[in-house]
C-alpha cells in the first residue's frame, strides 16, 4: 500500500496542478523561514526552501509521503521577483521585466520513506509592454499572490513572446512530468 500524500502548501495553485494527477491528497501549511540566504542563488534557494517545506511536516505526518514545493524567480539583473502584494508592486515587476528574459526556478522536494529534490527552469520572454497594457492586464486579472505579477494559465499568456521549459505547469508552481515521473517509480499508479 502507498503511503498517503501530503502538499506541504496551502497554495490553490499548486493544488490545482496536483488535482490533475488524480491521486488523494491533504494539504498542511508547512513551517518555513523563506528569507534569502545571503549570497544564494535563486535556483539553491528555490530547492532549499522546497526540502525545508516538506521536511517540516513529517513529525506530524510520519505516515506520508510530504511533497514540498517552491518557486523562485530572478529578473534579468539578478534581483528575485516576489508575490507583489499590491497593484503597484505588480505593475513595477512587470514593468522591470518588460522585453526582457526572466528565469524561473520551481523545486520540488520528496520526504518521507523517500527523499528526493530536483529542480525545472523555466525562462519567459515578455513582450515589450506599455504601462497601460500592464494596468490592465493587472486590473484584469489581479495576479497579487504571483510570484512575477502574473498567471501563466490564464491572461498573462498574452504578456510572453516565448515559455521555455521542459514542464509547462513548472511556472504555475508545480512541475508535474517530473513529479508524475518520481511518484511513479515509488509504485503511485498514474496512467
Amino acid at each position: 500500500m502507498q503511503a498517503p500524500l501530503l502538499l506541504a502548501s496551502t497554495s490553490k495553485y499548486r493544488a490545482d496542478r496536483l488535482h490533475t494527477l488524480g491521486l488523494d491528497f491533504t494539504q498542511a501549511a508547512p513551517l518555513c523561514d523563506e528569507t534569502p540566504n545571503p549570497a544564494e542563488t535563486p535556483q539553491a534557494l528555490a530547492l532549499r526552501l522546497a526540502i525545508t517545506k516538506a521536511q517540516s511536516l513529517t513529525a506530524d505526518f510520519p505516515d506520508h509521503l510530504i511533497i514540498g514545493s517552491d518557486q523562485t524567480a530572478a529578473a534579468p539583473d539578478g534581483t528575485l521577483l516576489t508575490k507583489p502584494g499590491s497593484f503597484e508592486r505588480a505593475c513595477a515587476q512587470l514593468q522591470a521585466c518588460s522585453g526582457q528574459t526572466v528565469h524561473f526556478h520551481t523545486a520540488v522536494a520528496l520526504a518521507g520513506r523517500t527523499q528526493a529534490g530536483w529542480v525545472v527552469d523555466t525562462q519567459v520572454r515578455f513582450r515589450s509592454l506599455t504601462g497601460e497594457e500592464i494596468e490592465r492586464y493587472v486590473n484584469a486579472e489581479q495576479p497579487l499572490d504571483c510570484a512575477g505579477s502574473f498567471k501563466v494559465e490564464a491572461l498573462g499568456i498574452t504578456l510572453f513572446d516565448w515559455v521555455r521549459s521542459d514542464d509547462p505547469n513548472a511556472l504555475i508552481g508545480l512541475p508535474l512530468i517530473s513529479l508524475a515521473r518520481e511518484l511513479r517509480s515509488l509504485g503511485y499508479r498514474l496512467p
